[in-house]
């Protein structure tokens, strides 16, 4: 079996002689400083202080924008900023922020995600009350790129507290995302960084399950987050390639030197049969309304290797006759508005 942790960088932990804050709020840029605002804005309203809290950006050397300046018009002095020599991307970005945290808590924020009053708070209070636990997440409510709220995420249980059966739910769906978690760095350390190997799609829900399989995680019922969703992810590279679905692919076989042997293949099929229905039923519709067939084609493609399913090869079908009928629409239009 391959050893996982070759593709895990190793957080080493913070000097015993270091400045201990409780949080780190660690936030990876790159080109998003119209959206830095807003984020910068959501946790200094909730700031404890600086022998509290660490708050640093962490710029994956942006080329369109300089959230430097932004950092030190609303930072004041207050925020931090480490600007990478050379663009690295946003797995190896994200594990620097790991590596620069120095609190107890690490926060990655998103640099266009937000958190809501009361986020630091009332998350801190998880950890206080059971010594237990690896993480604590909120809900999260997705926003569009004008900060419209679209969607809330699931209640998890009716109360806040510690999960049960954790595992089994997340290792089939993603039912976190970043700005609404809380990792202790202890963790990290015991467990290493973000998978290399994961190039465009999941890397976070890996983490959470790798975090699940290891540890208790606190639940706050209140949605104390904002995660924006922005349209370009849609036609994206990634998407244009499959290599997102590639990725879910990656992450679904080596979760099995981690997971409970037992269920390891229950939760595997679980897991392959519901990106597949996201898959077919919301994602790849959507981007046949935007009219990029390349995209879903390839989407199609790697979803027939991710779950090879009758109910899967059926829906297939289905799209490939949509996208044929997009195409004829869109021939017929040119061919009109040729002939006119």
């Amino acid at each position: 079996m391959v050893d996982n942790n070759v593709y895990r960088i190793p957080i080493v932990p913070v000097s015993i002689d270091s400045r201990r804050p409780l949080w780190s709020v660690m936030i990876p840029t790159y080109n998003c400083a119209n959206y830095l605002r807003e984020t910068l804005a959501s946790v200094l309203a909730q700031d404890p202080g600086s022998d509290v809290m660490q708050i640093e950006v962490v710029d994956d050397h942006s080329t369109q924008d300089d959230p430097e300046a932004v950092v030190k018009e609303l930072g004041r002095g207050r925020v931090s900023f480490y600007r990478q020599p050379e663009n690295v991307g946003a797995i190896r970005n994200f594990n620097t922020c790991l590596q620069r945290s120095q609190g107890k808590l690490v926060h990655l924020l998103h640099g266009d995600d937000c958190v809501q009053d009361g986020f630091y708070r009332k998350l801190q209070r998880g950890f206080e009350n059971n010594p237990e636990i690896g993480a604590a997440f909120c809900r999260h409510i997705h926003i569009d790129e004008q900060g419209h709220h679209t969607w809330t995420s699931w209640l998890e249980q009716p109360e806040s507290g510690v999960l049960n059966n954790w595992l089994e739910r997340i290792a089939v769906q993603q039912r976190i995302q970043p700005p609404s978690i809380v990792v202790r760095r202890s963790v990290y350390e015991k467990l290493g960084g973000f998978d290399s190997r994961i190039c465009c799609c999941a890397e976070d829900w890996e983490m959470w399950v790798r975090i699940a399989a290891h540890y208790p995680v606190w639940y706050e019922v209140e949605s104390l987050a904002l995660y924006r969703i922005q349209s370009k992810s849609l036609t994206g590279k990634c998407a244009r390639t499959g290599q997102n679905i590639r990725d879910l692919r990656k992450i679904i076989d080596f979760s099995q030197s981690y997971l409970p042997q037992p269920i390891y293949s229950q939760l595997a099929n679980q897991a392959r049969e519901n990106f597949a229905r996201y898959y077919l039923d919301v994602f790849i519709p959507k981007i046949i309304a935007e009219g990029d067939l390349v995209a879903a084609k390839n989407q199609i493609k790697e979803l027939l290797k991710l779950n090879f399913s009758f109910k899967t090869i059926k829906r297939s079908i289905r799209l490939g006759a949509s996208m044929v009928k997009h195409y004829l629409r869109e021939e017929s239009s040119k061919w009109i508005k040729f002939n006119i």
